[in-house]
């Protein structure tokens, strides 16, 4: 039997060989960055980018310092910026051409910095890694990976479908147990909560809008502090370990931008704030800036249920008054339901309640992930 010769007609064989050259040069930085959860998971050798904070410099299997930096050869990433259980970091390695721009010795400046690295997904220190880095560069202006959904049923289950004071109390039930901070630890916190997605350095500050070096909190002017919304002295609860020290209400806050807001209760109207342009104040309330009045609702919203009487502190609740002194009430409640269905809740004000409930006190405003309760719960 003759042998059959098969005769490729030219243009199949050039769309063949195209097709074949396109898939060994799609470039591997083609494809969205890893999380660090993702590369831990994917420990495989191959080539991949991995976005990720900087969070210490790992010394062994089980040990990241972050802080005393001895050398220039490795960092840790983590998805947040607070982590600190090595597990669910990831080691890299910092070749030479890379330790003077990324070494933390010769840059301490670099931590909480988010960054994208290129590189193998292989074990360094005996530990999920990334080794021969190819490429380091600061994530600058472009976002972190959006915060997952607000939870469902599990998280919410003993709420769904309750409305008026049987929601209200079920949401109490399910947020009154968290971990709880030191007025000290609120700083590094805020540092955290309200980075600026533009610049991992900053913070915004919460009235002005101003991003501000993490660094330069403190008490002198110009310096940003820490701001109960809920004013501290409506129930008197002080700096006291509790709510005052609850992050879902305290934000940054120009010092005297802070001072002249004291314990002002919220409404509209009054003269413009010099120092906080968009922002009014008369004698007894305080207008924070449109882009915030919802943020300042949900905060308020989220202090009168957590607080219920119980933790020795006083039972805290929602009026339409703006004269209420050291009572444990704030308003103008009125006022603070239009804002909230004016100015829905944003990007940042849900990155900040998620990580709030990843890193520090496990418990959410449920005002951020379910805006419709605050209407079921006071109308």
């Amino acid at each position: 039997m003759p042998v059959q010769i098969r005769r490729w007609k030219p243009l199949a064989l050039l769309i063949s060989l195209l097709t074949v050259v396109f898939a060994l040069h799609v470039p591997a930085g083609a494809a969205a960055p890893l999380t660090v959860a993702q590369a831990i998971g994917q420990q495989t050798g191959a080539s991949a980018t991995v976005r990720g904070y900087v969070v210490g410099q790992p010394t062994a299997t089980s040990t990241v310092v972050r802080s005393n930096f001895p050398s220039d050869y490795a960092i840790a990433l983590a998805d947040t910026a607070a982590e600190t259980n090595t597990t669910r970091m990831i080691y890299v390695q910092v070749p030479s051409a890379f330790r003077s721009g990324y070494g933390l010795r010769t840059n301490p400046s670099r931590m909480g910095q988010l960054l994208d690295v290129t590189g193998k997904l292989s074990a360094y220190f005996s530990h999920a890694g990334l080794t021969a880095p190819t490429a380091f560069a600061p994530a600058g202006s472009t976002p972190p990976p959006p915060p997952p959904p607000p939870p469902g049923d599990d998280y919410y289950r003993d709420a769904i479908g309750k409305t008026g004071p049987q929601l209200e109390a079920a949401l109490h039930q399910i947020i009154r147990t968290n971990t709880k901070l030191s007025y000290a630890q609120v700083w590094e916190a805020l540092k955290v909560t309200d980075q600026d997605p533009n610049n991992s350095a900053n913070v915004i500050l919460l009235y002005t809008g101003r991003s501000q070096s993490k660094t330069s909190n403190g008490g002198d002017p110009n310096d940003w502090n820490r701001e109960h919304v809920w004013a501290k002295s409506h129930g008197d609860f002080g700096t006291a370990t509790g709510p005052g020290t609850d992050i879902h209400h305290l934000r940054p806050t120009d010092v005297s931008v802070n001072a002249e807001r004291g314990n002002k209760d919220f409404d509209n109207g009054g003269s413009p704030v010099g120092e906080a342009p968009g922002n009014f104040t008369d004698a007894d309330s305080w207008e924070p800036r449109a882009a915030v009045k919802g943020d300042v609702a949900r905060m308020i919203f989220y202090m009168a249920v957590r607080y219920e009487g119980g933790d020795g502190f006083a039972d805290l609740e929602l009026n339409d008054s703006v004269n209420n002194g050291t009572n444990p009430f704030h308003g103008r409640r009125s006022v603070l339901l239009a804002w909230h269905a004016q100015d829905p809740p944003d990007t940042f004000e849900r990155r900040r309640n998620q990580v709030i409930f990843d890193s520090y006190q496990r418990n959410r405003n449920p005002f951020i992930d379910h805006p419709e309760w605050a209407s079921a719960i006071w109308n």
